[in-house]
């Protein structure tokens, strides 16, 4: 049960602990209820009339039974609270000075008094200060003229004041009078010059004086001071210096400062406990005297003295009896020495060491009221009792001492109030303590019916707060059990609170408290709730993330369905509270269990809390940020171990920024031709700091050192010295000799230079020889500075041994391997043979021929190229222009293949051989023919005429007849709305019929799926299909019309091409593999562009008017009901009926050929026949030209038309895999 919004709990804290034992064992609070002497509850206590503030009020507050009524003393005497220029308080002893211009006649010392019936009660005594402002009095200050060397003081006599006071010494223009060791502003604010110079001469010498409280800065009358120069007074020559001038002026130190320091050698100093002790010591003299302090017979307070104004002032802070003692300057200058002694006392206002308490007591009780004071010089103690001294009151108590008043048998005539006054010269304190004797039955102040709430696991206090006199016992007790509380777990304090530590469910329930006396006993009852407690974790846990990223912390949190509406999230950072929006640019984003820190930077590295909080608990989870960086980059570089090729470099790791450092990167500058380039030369693991490096001859070195952690790379550190390596003779030669042929009998030799670092000395040139080789001819060499160099030779591609060597002032690199090259090349000069061609299939044939010798070739033979054109098709015989194309055969060979070529048709070819340098020349041109293929499918198939038990269909002759036609295959089945087929049925029609046939014998009211091939010799060709749907009984003939939407045509009848005017359209629709050839379907479409539909043709037709004109209203219902049967199978999309009625030798050669493929729309089918006609030859594949040409396929003729056509692996299903008519075939775009 949800508590009540009075409910009172809280999980109970140590501190929480310790206030209610601190509470248990004070004097009991009596309740206001009970009659009780007055106890001052609120006063002033030094209070100042600011003349800008508008009123000024003293304050003085008590409670008492009766209410107390308030009387005041002023300066000992009675203050008239009736007097109209104050305005008093209806409730209190508080009264208001209005600020009227009167003030000044309240200043004084005040005291409260506040009385009823069973005592009286005194406020320690306050202060209501006036104060003046401050004037400097008008005078005439007379100007002063002394001497250089002498010593002067000006006179501030500040006027007094509200303190504090500051003095400031400045010229008219407010600039500050400088002070050294010779000018020196006083404690009480007088300008001291050990000794004059001239530049000290001035008439604005003024003395400022600030009181900071009253706002007011108030200015003496300027002073003028004027020091004549001994040069001019001097009879001496005038190129007498200044400083022999002065030597009459010369004397030893005398003390200023302290003022009675002429009066003896020492005065006393009293200083209060804890205050500043400030000792001032000022000596004139010339040269300027020095000051030094000492304590005699001890040491300064280490730590707690300093020195102010050039020595002259000795500050000891926070002064203790320790500091008691004789300090002492002294002032020294060459000439003599002059001291001073100070005497410190150590004093302090009276303290209390014990105090009385106040308490309620019952009848005939005893008592003892302690009162001790300390202080330096000893307090005197005094008591009052209802603020007169206790000798004027006849029941003060039994006995009566400074430090004591104790009573044996109180009666209820000691009630009172006791004070206890300690006073010395420094102040007086005043300690308050009430008497009241009461006898009465307990009061419980807490209310009845208390409900209270608390977590499992947490600690409660149930309140049974009471007051008795005398002496009460409490209890506690389980309404359920009727028993009293007990265990390890409970606890009862004085003041009646029950604690309950490791609360669990078990203690919810009511209980009573119980509290009885010797005068009577009272009850109250309270319930407990146990509540789930709250939990709280915070995700991920201690994550590590990189500056600049983004990190979200998630704080997952769980509490007690009664508490979730009090449940609150609050976050924090190393103890610090996040606001909403924790920074100004707000990467830190808070939502509410959600903390993003955006742009994460290493101020964001920290503890964050996440604190739930609800009416009865908190809780909170903590996670540790640390925030990765690239490490700061190494410093201190140095080099050791200094030799001609290596050298040691050593550093001193920087910070890492919390990720370990997992490699140094030793990086150099040395390259003489790009100074300022650096690169790497080297990597050291992380945990090493110094590395031996070596180096190469002839380099003037710069090292920087690069620290890696996971995060990535440091800024380089700065470069190291320079280190210079000796040159030396080359230690390599040049890599990758090669030749660069250009003309015949030419070589043009080639080599990668040697880099700057390998040089290894300056004059670098390279020293080629050759020679031909295996012939014992002696070497040819040259030297040259370049890398290349241009031979002639005699002749053409001939091998010959090629050295180059690296060569610098310091001498030669090591003896260079040859290398054989090959002089210029030529073209072929000489044309292979074609010796056949042998027919592969219709569009694939191989051609061979024989090779070019060796001689003839002039050069490295790359290949053989073959090219070819169509002469003329055989179907015709006509002629046809040459368009040639070509294709290149890499490597030494004698065949190749040609692929893609048209069958039935006459073709010419030749065939060349090419090196490096060119081709040569073309060989005869040889003819050759290709054999008959299958035709493509017919161009369209439509249905021109449907009636009930027949339909006629008309179709258009494949665009490539690839042969002689001799006839076309005309197949049908029936179909429905499921996936059953019917059996397939076949007319074979001749080539000479026309290209149109009426199919008799079929069902009424029956959907029929058609397929057309083209054939000739060789096989048929791939299907046309189309559906239609035969006329139910009764029904009439329609003209032409089709029940598939593969196709529309608008505009002219099907039967004939589309109209001039019409726009073919080409689509590619998805099916499947039929005749093994494509995997798409050519669908042709003419659109008219007049927009003349077929049924706009039926709506214009004559018997059509007649009839709509002729029949009823039931006739007209009729054919609306044949046109819905007749579009059930034509609405709907090309792919979804060949997925339910697919072409059966399709679906034979998805079983038999791509088992792999697959469609997610396809549905297997039941009953499919595994071949629609066994004797339908397959057509021939399209070979890959990869397999035949074994090569550079971007090698063709100029033309390019075929450039890149033949890329790719050779397909499945080549020519010898014919036998089967449910064969496979590549696939073919």
């Amino acid at each position: 049960m949800e508590a009540p919004s009075g409910a009172r709990g809280s999980a109970v804290s140590p501190l929480i602990l310790f206030l209610l034992e601190l509470a248990a064992a004070a004097a009991t609070e009596i309740p206001l209820s009970v009659p009780q002497v007055p106890t001052i509850t609120k006063q002033s206590k030094v209070l100042v009339a600011f003349p800008f503030d508008e009123h000024f009020q003293i304050e003085c507050e008590a409670k008492g039974n009766p209410p107390p009524q308030f009387t005041w003393t002023k300066d000992d005497k009675p203050f008239d609270l009736s007097d109209p220029r104050v305005v008093a308080s209806n409730h209190s002893g508080t009264f208001r000075i209005p600020n009227e211009g009167h003030v000044a006649h309240f200043q004084g010392r005040y005291r409260c008094f506040a009385s009823n019936r069973l005592g009286a009660a005194a406020s320690e005594e306050m202060e209501f200060i006036v104060p003046n402002v401050p004037k400097f009095p008008k005078e005439k200050i007379e100007p002063l003229e002394v001497e250089e060397g002498d010593s002067v003081v000006l006179r501030c006599k500040p006027p007094a004041g509200l303190p504090p006071l500051h003095i400031y010494w400045m010229n008219i223009e407010l600039e500050h009078i400088e002070q050294d060791e010779r000018v020196h502003m006083s404690q009480e604010g007088d300008l001291y010059f050990a000794n004059v110079e001239e530049r000290d001469s001035r008439s604005d010498y003024c003395c400022f004086a600030a009181f900071p409280r009253l706002r007011t800065i108030v200015q003496k009358m300027p002073m003028k001071l004027t020091v004549s120069s001994l040069k001019r007074n001097s009879s001496g020559p005038s190129t007498e210096t200044g400083s022999e001038a002065n030597s009459i002026k010369q004397r030893e130190p005398k003390l200023l400062l302290p003022p009675d320091a002429e009066r003896g050698p020492e005065h006393p100093v009293t200083v209060l406990r804890g205050d500043t002790l400030l000792l001032e010591c000022f000596a004139e003299g010339l040269p300027t005297p020095q000051i030094e302090w000492e304590k005699m017979g001890g040491d300064l307070p280490r730590g707690r003295e300093t020195r102010e104004g050039h020595g002259k002032v000795l500050k000891v802070e926070k002064v203790s009896y320790e500091d008691r003692g004789r300090y002492r300057c002294t002032a020294t200058n060459p000439l003599g020495a002059a001291t001073h002694d100070f005497h410190v006392t150590v004093e302090e206002p009276p303290r209390w060491v014990k105090k009385p308490q106040s308490g309620v007591y019952s009848t005939g009780t005893s008592v003892i009221l302690l009162c001790e004071a300390e202080g330096e010089p000893k307090p005197t103690i005094r008591w009052r009792v209802n603020g007169l001294p206790i000798e004027e009151n006849p029941f003060a108590g039994d006995v009566v001492f400074p430090g004591e008043v104790s009573f044996t048998n109180l009666q209820p005539n000691h009630s009172a109030v006791y004070q206890c006054e300690a006073a010395n010269a420094h102040g007086t304190i005043l300690a308050t303590a009430n008497v009241d004797v009461v006898d009465i039955p307990p009061l419980i102040q807490t209310d009845d019916g208390e409900a209270y709430a608390a977590v499992v696991g947490s600690s409660v206090s149930l309140l049974c707060d009471f007051f008795a006199s005398p002496q009460a016992v409490v209890s506690w007790l389980r309404v359920e059990e009727l028993r009293p509380v007990a265990g390890p777990r409970h606890h009862v304090y004085d003041n009646g609170t029950l604690r309950i530590s490791g609360a669990t469910e078990e203690d919810a329930g009511s209980y009573t408290c119980w509290v009885e006396n010797a005068k009577g006993k009272t009850a109250v009852t309270a319930s407990l709730d146990i509540r789930e407690a709250t939990a709280v974790r915070v995700s991920p846990e201690n994550p590590r993330v990189h500056r600049s990223r983004t990190l979200e912390l998630r704080c997952e949190s769980r509490c007690d369905p009664h508490l979730a509406p009090s449940l609150t999230l609050a976050w924090s950072k190393d103890g610090d509270a996040l606001l909403t929006n924790g920074t100004e640019d707000g990467r830190v984003v808070l939502d509410g269990a959600r903390l993003t820190l955006s742009n994460v930077t290493p101020e964001d590295q920290g503890v964050y809390a996440c604190t739930a909080r609800t009416t009865l608990d908190s809780v909170a989870d903590r996670t540790h940020v640390t925030v990765l960086d690239v490490p700061d980059p190494p410093e201190n570089l140095r080099l050791s171990e200094r030799q001609n090729r290596s050298v040691r470099l050593a550093w001193d790791a920087g910070d890492d920024h919390n990720s370990n450092v997992t490699e140094y990167v030793v990086e150099f500058e040395g390259d003489r031709e790009a100074p300022g380039r650096w690169a790497a030369l080297t990597t050291v693991r992380g945990e090493g700091t110094s590395v031996l490096l070596r180096l190469a001859p002839y380099v003037r070195y710069r090292f920087r050192v690069v620290a890696v952690n996971e995060v990535g790379r440091s800024r380089p550190s700065r470069p190291s010295d320079h280190h210079e390596t000796p040159p030396a003779a080359p230690d390599k030669n040049p890599q990758n000799i090669r030749v660069q042929a250009s003309q015949p009998k030419e070589m043009i030799i080639k080599w990668e230079p040697l880099k700057p670092l390998e040089q290894n000395g300056p004059g670098l040139e390279y020293r080629v020889a050759w020679r031909p080789q295996g012939a014992p001819a002696e070497w040819q060499e040259e030297t040259v500075r370049e890398h290349s160099l241009r031979v002639m030779t005699p002749a053409v591609y001939a091998p010959y041994d090629v050295q180059v060597q690296a060569v610098n002032r310091l001498g030669a690199g090591p003896e260079p391997q040859p290398v054989t090259l090959y002089s210029g090349e030529d073209y072929p000069d000489a044309a292979p043979e074609v010796q056949g061609v042998e027919v592969v299939n219709s569009t694939l044939v191989r051609v061979t021929w024989s090779s070019v010798p060796k001689d003839r070739v002039h050069g490295q033979l790359r290949g053989y190229q073959i090219t070819w054109w169509k002469t003329r098709s055989l179907l015709d015989g006509r002629p046809l222009p040459r368009e040639a194309r070509s294709l290149r055969l890499p490597g030494p060979r004698g065949s190749g293949m040609l692929p893609a070529l048209d069958a039935f048709s006459e073709f010419r070819l030749t065939v060349l051989a090419y090196n490096s340098k060119g081709a040569g020349p073309e060989s005869e041109p040889y003819t050759f023919q290709t054999p008959e293929g299958v035709p493509e499918q017919p161009a369209f198939l439509k249905v021109v005429k449907v009636d009930r038990d027949a339909a006629t269909v008309a179709w258009g002759l494949p665009e490539k007849l690839s042969g002689h036609l001799v006839g076309f295959l005309l197949q049908y089945q029936t179909i429905n709305d499921t996936e059953e087929i019917g059996e397939l049925h076949a007319v074979n029609l001749t080539a000479a019929a026309p290209p149109r046939w009426r199919l008799s014998g079929l069902n009424s009211s029956t959907k029929y799926k058609l397929y057309l091939r083209a054939c000739t010799a060789r096989g048929c060709g791939k299907a046309v299909t189309e559906e239609t749907a035969t006329l139910g009984a009764g029904g009439k003939g329609t003209g032409p019309t089709s029940a598939g939407v593969n196709v529309t045509q608008q505009g002219p009848p099907l039967e004939a091409p589309p109209a001039p005017g019409a726009e073919p359209v080409v689509r590619l629709l998805t099916k499947t593999w039929v005749d093994n050839n494509s995997i798409f379907e050519d669908v042709v479409e003419a659109r008219g562009r007049e927009h003349a539909g077929l049924y706009a043709d039926i709506a214009t037709q004559g018997w059509f008017i007649g009839l709509m004109c002729a029949v009823a209203a039931l006739t007209l219902v009729l054919l609306t009901v044949c046109f819905v049967k007749r579009n059930r199978g034509g609405k709907y999309s090309v792919k979804e009926k060949e997925d339910l009625h697919p072409d059966p030798e399709v679906q034979s050669g998805k079983d038999e050929t791509f088992g792999d493929y697959s469609d997610s729309d396809e549905k297997p089918l039941r009953g499919s026949p595994r071949s629609l006609h066994r004797d339908t030859q397959a057509t021939e594949s399209a070979d890959s030209l990869v397999q035949y040409g074994d090569g550079d396929q971007r090698l063709f003729s100029e033309d390019g038309s075929f450039i890149g056509a033949y890329a790719g692996s050779k397909e499945r299903g080549s020519a010898e895999s014919n036998a089967s008519s449910a064969a496979t075939f590549p696939l073919r775009a």
